[in-house]
């Protein structure tokens, strides 16, 4: 059986190939959830910026000063 002759493209068969192009590539994608933990109560480390003297004054007492700025910071938080 020999091919059928194309019939000739027209305006509207063009926009319409444009417009499905153009929805294609701009659909939103689904946001992924949000993270959470698989243990609770980890630790994460972050980055912080603390005055001088706060900093000086929680490693003034030694050894844990870091669980005790958590501890204040936990305080403060009312948790």
């Amino acid at each position: 059986m020999p091919d059928q002759p194309r019939r000739p493209r027209t305006l509207s068969d063009a926009r319409s190939e444009a417009e499905a192009a153009f929805k294609k590539v701009t659909a939103k994608v689904a946001e992924a959830p949000p993270k959470k933990s698989a243990i609770p109560n980890i630790k994460e480390q972050v980055t912080l910026r603390i005055d001088q003297d706060v900093l000086e004054y929680f490693r003034e007492g030694g050894p844990g000063w870091q669980e005790r700025i958590n501890a204040a910071l936990r305080k403060a938080a009312g948790k």
